[in-house]
């Protein structure tokens, strides 16, 4: 479902040309994120990511329709195994993977940045691609995340930052540099 509704509609990706070849966590709102291999795999041509993914059923989900796209997971969130989440994110970026992360789930609130993703690039020394995906048609599940599901024959418009650097930033500056490139297209 997902590469047909990818392949159903315009894409327009507004992107750098090349993000660096070095382990990079890669971002979105939970809400977004349905499309996210697209936003990914023009950059990494072979997959070498693991996705922060929690462990409840939607997760399940998630981890396994990911995994057809040769996506790994680390399972867990910020209320369920978040020190152990942190820990195997810090390990996995020091051995040369990407990293996945919805900053704002499993549970929300909406558009609000966890510690997770500022205390991992920290730690690990690797830098942050935001990612925004924005279809002009679409539905928007009545959830706490308003989880959008393109509609066919639309145009999907990724907006995909430079990689930036959070590493000589306090928490409070880093989450709100992230949340605000997350919110520039907003709808």
């Amino acid at each position: 479902m997902i590469r047909l509704l990818y392949l159903l509609n315009k894409k327009e990706y507004h992107a750098p040309e090349v993000i660096e070849d070095t382990p990079t966590i890669f971002a979105c709102w939970h809400g977004e994120l349905l499309l996210i291999p697209y936003g990914y795999l023009p950059f990494r041509k072979k997959p070498h990511v693991k996705l922060v993914i929690s462990e409840h059923f939607d997760g399940n989900l998630i981890a396994k329709t990911l995994s057809f796209f040769r996506f790994e997971s680390i399972r867990g969130s910020s209320t369920r195994g978040g020190a152990r989440v942190l820990i195997e994110g810090i390990k996995s970026l020091k051995n040369g993977y990407d990293l996945g992360i919805t900053p704002d789930g499993p549970k929300g609130p909406r558009h609000e940045v966890a510690d997770g993703i500022v205390v991992m690039a920290q730690k690990a020394n690797v830098k942050v691609v935001l990612i925004e995906i924005k279809p002009t048609r679409y539905w928007q599940l009545n959830s706490w995340d308003k989880f959008v599901i393109p509609k066919p024959f639309g145009t999907i418009r990724y907006y995909i930052t430079e990689a930036i650097d959070v590493s000589g930033l306090e928490l409070p500056k880093a989450k709100e540099l992230i949340q605000k490139g997350l919110l520039q297209h907003e709808q």
